[in-house]
Protein backbone atom coordinates (compact mmCIF):
# COMPACT_ATOMS: atom_id res chain seq x y z
CA UNK A 1 0.00 0.00 0.00
CA UNK A 2 1.19 3.71 -1.20
CA UNK A 3 1.92 6.16 2.16
CA UNK A 4 -0.15 8.80 1.69
CA UNK A 5 1.75 12.29 1.22
CA UNK A 6 2.61 14.08 4.17
CA UNK A 7 3.64 17.31 2.11
CA UNK A 8 1.74 19.73 0.25
CA UNK A 9 3.19 20.83 -3.33
CA UNK A 10 3.00 24.77 -2.62
CA UNK A 11 4.93 24.30 0.49
CA UNK A 12 7.47 27.46 0.38
CA UNK A 13 9.91 25.83 2.19
CA UNK A 14 9.95 23.04 -0.05
CA UNK A 15 10.04 24.76 -2.89
CA UNK A 16 13.42 26.65 -1.91
CA UNK A 17 14.15 23.13 -0.80
CA UNK A 18 13.94 21.42 -4.32
CA UNK A 19 16.32 24.94 -5.44
CA UNK A 20 19.06 24.38 -3.27
CA UNK A 21 18.74 19.77 -3.30
CA UNK A 22 17.84 19.97 -7.70
CA UNK A 23 21.37 22.36 -8.39
CA UNK A 24 23.33 19.78 -7.20
CA UNK A 25 24.99 17.36 -10.07
CA UNK A 26 22.51 14.71 -11.52
CA UNK A 27 20.60 15.35 -8.19
CA UNK A 28 16.68 14.13 -8.30
CA UNK A 29 13.57 13.84 -6.74
CA UNK A 30 11.04 11.78 -6.08
CA UNK A 31 8.34 10.88 -3.36
CA UNK A 32 9.18 8.13 -0.94
CA UNK A 33 7.05 7.07 1.96
CA UNK A 34 5.28 10.20 1.39
CA UNK A 35 8.21 12.64 1.66
CA UNK A 36 9.35 14.12 -1.01
CA UNK A 37 13.20 12.27 -1.05
CA UNK A 38 16.36 14.37 -3.24
CA UNK A 39 19.11 11.71 -4.13
CA UNK A 40 22.33 10.86 -6.81
CA UNK A 41 22.20 6.91 -6.33
CA UNK A 42 21.84 7.73 -2.68
CA UNK A 43 18.95 9.74 -0.79
CA UNK A 44 20.95 13.00 0.47
CA UNK A 45 17.85 14.68 1.79
CA UNK A 46 14.68 14.36 2.61
CA UNK A 47 11.49 17.09 3.42
CA UNK A 48 9.98 16.13 6.12
CA UNK A 49 10.30 13.85 8.93
CA UNK A 50 9.50 12.44 12.63
CA UNK A 51 10.55 11.23 15.70
CA UNK A 52 10.76 7.62 17.07
CA UNK A 53 7.99 6.57 18.60
CA UNK A 54 5.45 10.22 17.10
CA UNK A 55 4.69 8.58 13.58
CA UNK A 56 2.06 9.97 13.11
CA UNK A 57 2.65 13.71 14.26
CA UNK A 58 3.26 16.64 11.90
CA UNK A 59 5.96 18.69 14.36
CA UNK A 60 8.78 18.22 11.61
CA UNK A 61 6.63 18.19 8.47
CA UNK A 62 8.50 21.42 7.58
CA UNK A 63 12.03 19.97 8.14
CA UNK A 64 15.04 18.55 6.18
CA UNK A 65 16.68 15.46 7.23
CA UNK A 66 20.36 15.16 6.28
CA UNK A 67 23.78 13.87 6.78
CA UNK A 68 25.80 15.40 8.39
CA UNK A 69 29.60 15.19 8.84
CA UNK A 70 30.26 13.15 12.03
CA UNK A 71 32.32 15.55 13.79
CA UNK A 72 29.80 18.13 13.11
CA UNK A 73 26.81 15.83 14.53
CA UNK A 74 27.17 16.77 18.40
CA UNK A 75 27.41 20.11 18.10
CA UNK A 76 24.32 20.59 15.78
CA UNK A 77 22.69 19.24 18.19
CA UNK A 78 22.97 21.10 21.01
CA UNK A 79 21.08 23.62 18.85
CA UNK A 80 17.45 23.43 19.57
CA UNK A 81 16.75 23.45 15.89
CA UNK A 82 18.17 19.87 15.01
CA UNK A 83 16.84 17.08 16.24
CA UNK A 84 17.27 13.29 15.67
CA UNK A 85 14.78 11.55 13.17
CA UNK A 86 13.27 8.33 13.22
CA UNK A 87 13.73 5.95 11.02
CA UNK A 88 17.10 8.06 9.87
CA UNK A 89 18.71 8.79 12.92
CA UNK A 90 20.45 5.68 13.52
CA UNK A 91 22.45 5.83 10.24
CA UNK A 92 23.79 9.48 12.10
CA UNK A 93 21.31 11.90 10.23
CA UNK A 94 19.46 14.58 11.44
CA UNK A 95 16.99 17.07 10.98
CA UNK A 96 16.97 20.74 11.10
CA UNK A 97 13.25 22.32 11.68
CA UNK A 98 12.47 24.78 9.66
CA UNK A 99 9.32 26.20 11.52
CA UNK A 100 11.81 26.56 14.93
CA UNK A 101 12.92 29.61 13.31
CA UNK A 102 13.27 31.22 9.79
CA UNK A 103 15.90 29.42 7.75
CA UNK A 104 19.04 30.58 6.92
CA UNK A 105 19.13 29.72 3.27
CA UNK A 106 22.95 29.85 3.39
CA UNK A 107 22.89 27.57 5.62
CA UNK A 108 20.71 25.05 4.69
CA UNK A 109 22.57 25.28 1.24
CA UNK A 110 25.56 24.10 3.43
CA UNK A 111 24.27 21.24 5.17
CA UNK A 112 22.61 19.85 2.11
CA UNK A 113 25.86 20.11 0.41
CA UNK A 114 27.95 18.13 3.17
CA UNK A 115 24.97 15.53 2.96
CA UNK A 116 25.60 14.83 -0.95
CA UNK A 117 29.31 14.49 -0.40
CA UNK A 118 28.29 12.25 2.33
CA UNK A 119 26.58 9.98 -0.33
CA UNK A 120 27.27 10.93 -3.38
CA UNK A 121 29.59 8.67 -6.01
CA UNK A 122 33.43 10.42 -6.87
CA UNK A 123 32.46 11.29 -10.07
CA UNK A 124 29.83 13.41 -8.68
CA UNK A 125 31.88 14.98 -6.25
CA UNK A 126 34.13 15.58 -8.19
CA UNK A 127 31.31 17.41 -10.83
CA UNK A 128 30.25 19.60 -8.16
CA UNK A 129 34.02 20.98 -7.16
CA UNK A 130 34.53 21.74 -10.73
CA UNK A 131 31.13 23.43 -10.96
CA UNK A 132 32.29 25.76 -8.08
Amino acid sequence: MAHPPRFTDDDPYLARLREVCLALPEATEKTSHGHPVFHTKKVFAVFGGVVKGDHASDRYAQSVLFLPDQLEHEALLQDERFFVPGYYGPAGWLGLDFRTAEPDWDEVGELVESSYRNTASTRLVRALDEAR
